[in-house]
């Protein structure tokens, strides 16, 4: 038996830098108390979802890995509650900026950087204002507990991501995001839609997945009116792509769910969805269109 439990937050955020930090902090805590190991905060939770709009003053936001008084705060907190976090940040690198993650392990030590590869765009998720593409690649990391992959809210819409993390030998992907209503059109509910395209990667890949939102409505602070409500919903589900745990819309909380993680891989190795890969077979893939290869 290889019993690893993770857990799934979820919480409201405000300009007020601190209460941020010390409300992650605290769920933190509180899974940590209920036998989390491994414990994902949202995506950007140091403050409010501030590509909501365009404004320039939002990069000052942006903190250098090496000097973050950020990661440096939840190193201490890993390190204490011998807990892993994914951390999500806004990163500054020389002239570029991210949207980004480190993985802080069980010692406070971080393991790499990873940078949002999928950078979206449209009313109220403005990201290509403030975010280079990100240049790592997919990454996995060995942890004390076990061997993850983490990508970034938008990087869940594709099962490349989810793919191409099993591949590197990921036994769970953890998505940081933040999504909720459309200000364009405030009758969109895509948050089904979002759960079920999750579940699919994990039954695809026999990979449980465990993904936190944020909740609350936040306001531009230079476009009057304009407005987005995060629908939380954070979930987990098991390899089969069953939800395990689900949060509501709206309540701050913490999910937990322990898998057996030799039990899963040999479900996966069962199935032989590997090991039936074509990969030569796919390079369609490798287009835009579907037809020109390298752009010819």
């Amino acid at each position: 038996m290889a019993l690893v439990t993770v857990a799934a937050t979820q919480m409201a955020c405000s300009w007020n830098f601190d209460e941020n930090i010390q409300r992650a902090e605290k769920l933190v805590r509180d899974a940590a108390q209920k036998g989390a190991q491994i414990i994902l905060i949202q995506e950007l939770f140091a403050a409010p979802y501030f590509c909501i709009d365009q404004s320039p003053e939002h990069f000052a936001l942006a903190q250098e890995v090496d000097n973050s008084p950020l990661i440096r705060h939840f190193q201490a907190l890993a390190k204490e509650l011998a807990v892993v976090l994914p951390l999500s940040f806004f990163e500054r690198a020389g002239t570029a900026f991210y949207n980004s993650l480190v993985v802080i392990d069980a010692d406070g030590s971080v393991l790499d950087l990873y940078r949002k590869t999928h950078i979206p765009n449209g009313p109220g998720y403005q990201e290509k204002q403030f975010f280079t593409p990100g240049d790592t690649g997919f990454k996995v990391w060995q942890t004390r507990y076990a061997k993850i992959g983490v990508a970034i809210c938008w990087d869940q819409w594709f099962p490349e991501t989810a793919r191409s993390l099993a591949l590197l030998g990921a036994e769970l992907i953890f998505f940081p995001t933040a999504i909720g209503t459309e200000p364009q059109d405030t009758s969109i509910d895509s948050q089904p839609h979002w759960t079920r395209t999750q579940q699919g990667h994990a039954a695809a890949n026999l990979v449980p997945v465990i993904a936190s939102n944020r909740i609350g409505t936040e306001h531009s602070k230079f476009i009057e009116g304009l407005e987005t409500t995060f629908y939380g919903s954070s979930f987990i589900t098991d390899e089969l792509g069953e939800l395990v745990q689900q949060a509501d819309k709206t309540s701050e909380g913490v999910l937990v769910h322990s898998f057996d993680l030799a039990q899963i891989a040999n479900t996966r190795a069962s199935w032989g969805l590997f090991r039936d890969r074509r990969p030569a077979m796919y390079h369609t893939l490798q287009t835009s269109d579907g037809k020109r290869e390298g752009g010819r």
